[in-house]
């Protein structure tokens, strides 16, 4: 299975295409439109979210509520779309009234535009903002019903912005989801909720931007989903790649993570033990449910690291392509913090990824053949 994205954002819209998706899975089109709307919720959200009210429209692959086993398109239309026409618009000459040369540190504008020979950064920049990964949410929903009929669920929640954390005391083995769920930072810690808040409303007065980390919790996985027997099968690998492909993702670790580097053996692997009722498990889930690259019937734990948002109001120090001066960056609509909303997009990769090595594990053109195999 593979899911693949198209569009710029502030162009007509967003593509995605799901290909190697099986057949006669019930498809509800309300839930994709929720798992939109919790991306675009969260405290320190830009001005972009009182524009677009994200709703997708599947093109294919998928009739009367099901999946046909074809290719799944869908299409989410840019509203903002409108008011960038003149400079946006596919086939029309450019209006270079937004034209773009000073590019912002830490974003793909100077590199990109090095690379693919722009003397417009916008070029650069339509296409490697973090827009794009509504498309990816849409994708990772359709993906997630999927996973339901087998009992795999995924969470995710925030448990750092800036320096304010979220206690690991506080924070138990099974988080209250519906109180993330409410949380305006989707946080399961009042407390922290509260303090993450003040300190993103201070970046924004400020005119400066503040990351974090997220973690997503993955259920009901059997033991086994990716391999040992190469590098490009591990499951980990495969879930990283993906997480790190996520806009200012800077860092993945599951379990433990870089902790493991600070303690001895004994403290870091899971004991095993056998019950009649449960069969093997462990007596701790120190590696975050997978070992040697395969899930291993415990909880998947995986947390990302955020970066800040790399445009400022305050700007830092850049220089004009034209003229080669210094100048202060550009400054395009953009968030003060946007972990929140990174939560949600982690958990739809999460299950993009978890998907197809399910996939994978069971074979099969049909969910009815996939749901044979599991219970064998």
């Amino acid at each position: 299975m593979r899911l693949l994205t198209a569009g710029e954002s502030h162009g007509k819209g967003l593509i995605g295409i799901i290909e190697g998706f099986p057949s006669n899975v019930p498809i509800n089109i309300d839930e994709i439109n929720a798992d939109m709307a919790r991306r675009q919720q969260g405290h320190g959200r830009g001005g972009r979210m009182k524009i677009e009210k994200d709703k997708v429209e599947i093109m294919s692959g998928v009739r009367g509520g099901k999946t046909l086993g074809s290719p799944i398109t869908y299409l989410i239309v840019n509203k903002d779309f409108e008011n960038w026409r003149p400079y946006m618009d596919p086939i029309e000459p450019i209006d270079d009234g937004r034209r773009v040369t000073m590019p912002r540190p830490g974003h793909a504008d100077l590199t990109g535009a090095l690379k693919y020979r722009f003397d417009d950064v916008r070029n650069v920049l339509e296409r490697s903002s973090a827009r794009e990964t509504a498309a990816r949410v849409a994708g990772g929903s359709i993906v997630k019903q999927l996973l339901k009929p087998f009992g795999i669920e995924i969470h995710g929640h925030v448990v750092r912005i800036g320096s304010v954390s979220a206690p690991l005391s506080s924070t138990p083995e099974a988080p209250d989801w519906a109180r993330v769920e409410a949380s305006p930072v989707r946080c399961a810690v009042p407390e922290a909720e509260a303090e993450m808040m003040k300190a993103i409303d201070a970046a924004k007065a400020s005119g400066d931007s503040l990351g974090g980390i997220f973690e997503i919790r993955v259920t009901g996985l059997p033991i086994g989903l990716g391999s040992y027997v190469q590098w490009d099968r591990k499951l980990d690998a495969k879930l990283a790649y993906a997480l790190m492909s996520i806009q200012a993702i800077k860092g993945v670790e599951f379990g433990m993570g870089f902790e493991v580097a600070e303690q001895p053996g004994s403290q870091v692997h899971d004991e095993i033990v056998y019950s009649e009722e449960e069969g093997y498990h462990r007596l701790s889930n120190r590696a975050g449910g997978i070992e040697g690259g395969m899930s291993n019937g415990e909880p998947l734990v995986v947390r990302c690291a955020m970066k800040p948002i790399p445009t400022l109001y305050k700007p830092l120090k850049s220089v004009d392509m034209d003229t080669k001066e210094p100048r202060k960056a550009s400054v395009e609509r953009s968030d003060a913090c946007a972990v929140p909303a990174a939560t949600v997009v982690g958990e739809m990769v999460v299950a993009a990824v978890i998907g197809e090595a399910l996939i994978e594990k069971l074979g099969g053109d049909s969910l009815e053949e996939m749901l044979e195999r599991w219970k064998k």
